[in-house]
This record gives structure tokens, C-alpha cells and sequence, in this order.
């Protein structure tokens, strides 16, 4: 209506100055009344026009729908990378931006790019706004404006059902093109993650840039990520060993196509099959090794101890001898915060593939055995999304309609997202001199339930109504809450904020050596009361819960 009224006003002056400028039209009181009567006329039909295409307009869209059209949303916050999704949105067939959203914004009557910007305080406002607008959902252009508004914004959009989207920004360069993300709806791993990391990746690149690097378990959660951050590092090959079939395929697939100049060669292997392990040290030469190949399931293990060693410490005990032999460079051993303090099978023998492998590299720094690999060996707690992990379970549960299974209404757990995890392993690596145990700095714990119930309004879903909270019990072996990894009382700081040193008993080699053979032989044998009490020998600080090997403890 303004810009209207300014235009009609321009042409009135335009045509009242015309008029004195022609000596022979004299400003009677009709040609007043017509420039009047012109003046509001062409206001009329302008504002009638106006009406008439949004009648139409409107038409057209209640009858053919929205599909055409796209998507009405509004981006969130008025900062730089919201206002550059306006022209990142300007050729999509999907989303429309009708304005931004700003909380108790003082900015009325205020555009930008020539789009509104509308403030909300309240679940009613927004409801106007979704009313008023006709708005689809809203967009968050950045990772921490969505974790600041998870318990009024987001909340406020899935009462509403509307959709809340996050715009991922682009990860990484790949042979000088940019890999995007796509626009989605948002994930209770977005609300969960913190801060990015910051990592020193010229040092990690020059650390792993013209080398021959292996990652055991290279199709699972962790090391899948660990080979795609290798591979945009320079490595001069990427050996991939693992024993599963189709996990290994799917990720050989994905780096073919992400990363096609990448020399890499998927080895179908078992870490616990000393022969094939031997070939791929021999045939490739690696010259540095991620170990990130183990059981990771507490129930599953305690229920299958015997196989919880042979791959968590005979494994690893396997690959930390052949990179001796080989003449490896730096061997990284991936661990879990169970380790500390362990109250199942999985923790306590993850325990003991640290204590081999800081053993064997405190046996080389001393001068008692033969070799120059450096072991650095890294622990932190669950990672958002795993393979298996909770909440990819919790997904499946809601898309079948419920329960969601919680074991206990206060358990608590640490959470890390895959990538961030991975960069702190990289770090660890470039920072280490050798035989450290890295532990990383996880954050606040995060109630179970409290994952549960905003996953269910993240689908737009109401607890205990649409979908319910079903608790279960503890399962055997688990904790109520994890140990802190990264208290000032138990470790050392770094250079790095948010990664510190373990303070753990040293071994000595020969004692790792003799109780790593012991429990493969026992292991094999399935000789299992025998096996577990040589772990909690080994490992006093190993007092099980919930489990059936309780008794083991009232014995000793």
C-alpha cells in the first residue's frame, strides 16, 4: 500500500508540473477535479489489481496444491548464513522463503532482501504466523541456533506441526568441488552435538599426507568415518580391513563415488586370523594403523564373553605384534570409555587391549623389545547414530508406532557425535609421542528418556499419547551412569581443550603378554569361569553388575 501511494503520488506531480509547463492549459477547477478524480482512480484500480492476482493466486494454489509451488518457510535469525540462504533457496523447486523468524525481535516493519522479518514469543504467535503465512516450517541456518531454541522454537513448530529443517554446512572440498548436504529435517543428533572442534588439520594432514594407512573394522560406524577423513587428507593409499561383507561394500560404493581418485583396497579380513592379518601388513606395508575393530555390545558380550576376547584382546594384541614386525610407524587404538572402572565382559577386556598395548610400546621406549611403532590409544564414550547405538533403535520404534524400550527412567549416557569422535582421534594421533592414553571430553551426560521423549516430538508426535515410554530394566552387565572420562583428579591436560591424558597403572609387557595368551587359550577352549577370573585378577577395578558373574566377585 505504501509503495502504491507513492506512486500514484509521483504521477500526480509529474502530471500537475507538466501542466504548468504548458503556457496554454489553464488550471481551471475541472482540471482539478480531474487530476483528483485521476489521482484516486488509478489508486483504486492499482489496489483492485493487486487483490484480484493474490485472489487468483490463491486460487490457483488451494486447486492445483502446493507441490508446484514448493514448501513455504521461514529461515530463522537475520545473521549473515541465514541471509545467504535466500539465494541458495532461489533456484529451489522445493522451498519458498516467505520471511525470517526472530525471537522477541524489535525489529518491526523491517526487511531484508525485500522479506519480512516477523518475531514470536509465545506458542500462540506462532501459531499466527503459521496461520497468517500459510508457513510450512521453519529453517535453521545454523547447527547452535537450533540447539539454543530446542526447548522453545523447536518446541513450539512440532506442537504446531510444522516442520523444523536444518541446512548442514559444506562438510568438505573433494578434487576442488564442494560436497553440500541437502536441506532435511532436523535430528535429534543435531540438537545433541556441540560446538565444532577445532582441529589443527595442517599438522594432521601433514602427519598422514603420502603414507600407506589401514583401518581394522573400516565398515563400521567409527572407522567408516576415520577412512572418509583420511581419504580427503592425501593418503598415498587406504587399506581397509574388516570382516564384514556388505558393510564393506557399501562403504568401497560410497568412496568409489565421493572420492574417485582415492587409492584404496578393501580387505575382507578377521583381526583374530593371524595369517590374513599377516598378509595385508605384508602385501601393503602400512605405515600407520588405526585400530578400530572390537565388539562393542555390552549385553550381546556378556552373554558371549569367550568371542569378547578373542577379537577386543587377542585381536588387538594381533595387530599392536604385527605392527612391530611390519615396522609401522604409529598404531591408534581405539577404546570406550567402559574401560574405566568396567562392570562388563565388553569394558574389562577393551581394558586389557589397553594394557597389552601400552605395555608393549612402554617395553619398546625402555629398551626391552625390539621396534619403533609409537601406540597411542584413545577413549571416549557412545557416538550419536552408530551402528546398533540407541538411537537409530529409538527411529525404528517410532516408525512402528511404539514403545519406545528404555531400560531405566534415570539412566544416563555421554554422547559424541561420529565425526566430531573421529577428528579428536586424528588430533590424538598428530599430538601423541607414544604409549598415552587419550581421553576425550564429552560433554554433559543426557538422560536416556529424555533422548526418547524429544526424538518422539521431533516426529511431530506427542509421549505418552501417540507413542509410549516403556522401561525395561537394566540389561546385564550395564550401568546406571557412565564414568567421567576427563576429570582433573584422573588425567593430565593438553594442549587441546577438549582432550586430556589418562592417568593409568602401568604393566609390565612380559605380565600383559602372559595374561593375553592365557585368555586366548581359555577363550578358545570356551573354559569361561576360568577366563573371567583371570580378567578380574588382571583387572581388580572390574566389579560386574547385573550379570551372572557377580558371583566371581563374591568369591575373591
Amino acid at each position: 500500500m505504501n509503495k502504491i501511494t507513492v506512486a500514484v503520488l509521483c504521477k500526480f506531480v509529474v502530471l500537475l508540473v507538466l501542466l504548468y509547463a504548458v503556457p496554454s492549459i489553464e488550471l481551471s477547477p475541472k482540471i482539478w477535479v480531474a487530476l483528483i478524480l485521476d489521482l484516486l482512480l488509478s489508486f483504486a484500480l492499482l489496489v483492485v489489481m493487486r487483490i484480484i492476482m493474490i485472489v487468483a493466486y490463491n486460487f490457483v494454489r488451494e486447486r492445483y496444491g502446493r507441490k508446484k509451488i514448493g514448501e513455504r518457510i521461514f529461515i530463522y535469525g537475520t545473521g549473515d548464513k541465514s541471509v545467504s540462504m535466500i539465494t541458495r533457496l532461489a533456484v529451489s523447486t522445493h522451498y519458498k522463503v516467505a520471511g525470517f523468524l526472530k525471537y522477541n525481535s524489535k525489529l518491526k516493519n523491517y526487511h531484508i532482501s525485500e522479506y519480512p522479518v516477523f518475531s514470536f514469543k509465545d506458542l500462540d504467535s506462532i501459531k499466527r504466523v503459521k496461520e497468517n503465512y500459510r508457513i510450512d516450517g521453519v529453517l535453521f541456518a545454523i547447527e547452535n541456533d537450533a540447539r539454543e531454541e530446542q526447548e522453545r522454537l523447536i518446541k513450539y513448530c512440532t506442537e504446531c506441526r510444522l516442520k523444523v529443517l536444518i541446512a548442514p554446512t559444506i562438510d568438505e572440498v573433494v578434487d576442488g568441488k564442494l560436497m553440500k548436504q541437502n536441506i532435511r529435517e532436523i535430528k535429534i543428533e543435531d540438537l545433541l552435538s556441540r560446538d565444532e572442534i577445532k582441529i589443527s588439520i595442517k599438522e594432521i594432514q601433514e602427519n598422514f599426507i603420502s603414507k600407506v594407512v589401514m583401518v581394522t573394522g573400516a565398515a563400521g560406524s567409527i572407522g567408516s568415518e576415520l577412512c572418509r577423513q583420511l581419504a580427503s587428507f592425501g593418503v598415498k593409499q587406504l587399506v581397509l580391513f574388516d570382516n564384514a561383507e556388505t558393510p564393506m561394500h557399501n562403504i568401497r560404493l560410497e568412496l568409489e563415488e565421493r572420492f574417485p581418485k582415492l587409492n584404496f583396497i578393501p580387505v575382507i579380513g578377521d583381526v583374530r586370523l593371524l595369517p590374513r592379518l599377516d598378509y595385508a601388513f605384508r602385501k601393503w606395508r602400512p605405515q600407520v594403523v588405526f585400530h578400530a575393530a572390537a565388539y562393542k555390545h555390552v549385553p550381546l558380550m556378556e552373554e558371549n564373553p569367550c568371542e569378547a576376547v578373542l577379537v577386543n584382546v587377542v585381536g588387538s594384541r594381533n595387530v599392536a605384534d604385527k605392527c612391530i614386525e611390519y615396522d609401522v610407524e604409529k598404531m591408534v587404538m581405539v577404546s570406550t570409555d567402559k574401560a574405566v572402572n568396567p562392570t562388563n565382559i565388553m569394558g574389562c577386556t577393551k581394558r586389557l587391549a589397553e594394557i597389552y598395548v601400552q605395555a608393549l610400546g612402554l617395553a619398546i621406549e625402555q629398551g626391552k623389545h625390539n621396534g619403533r611403532t609409537k601406540f597411542v590409544t584413545t577413549r571416549f564414550g557412545n557416538v550419536l547414530g552408530s551402528n546398533g547405538s540407541v538411537i537409530p533403535r529409538f527411529r525404528e520404534q517410532i516408525a512402528k508406532g511404539g514403545p519406545i524400550t528404555v531400560t531405566h527412567p534415570e539412566i544416563t549416557r555421554f554422547f559424541m557425535t561420529i565425526p566430531e569422535a573421529c577428528r579428536l582421534v586424528m588430533e590424538a594421533a598428530t599430538m601423541s609421542t607414544g604409549n598415552q592414553i587419550f581421553v576425550f571430553d564429552m560433554g554433559a551426560s543426557v538422560k536416556i528418556a529424555y533422548l526418547a521423549k524429544r526424538m518422539i516430538e521431533l516426529a511431530g508426535l506427542v509421549p505418552g499419547k501417540d507413542i509410549e515410554i516403556a522401561y525395561t530394566g537394566l540389561r546385564p552387565g550395564e550401568k546406571l551412569y557412565e564414568e567421567v572420562l576427563s576429570s582433573t583428579e584422573n588425567t593430565i591436560p593438553t594442549d587441546h581443550n577438549r582432550i586430556r591424558i589418562a592417568k593409568v597403572r602401568e604393566y609390565d609387557y612380559n605380565d600383559a603378554l602372559k595374561v593375553a595368551n592365557d585368555l586366548e587359550k581359555l577363550s578358545r577352549t570356551v573354559e569361561i569361569p576360568d577366563m573371567v577370573r583371570l580378567m578380574k585378577k588382571t583387572v581388580p577395578e572390574f566389579i560386574s553388575k547385573n550379570s551372572q558373574f557377580e558371583v566371581f566377585d563374591k568369591e575373591s
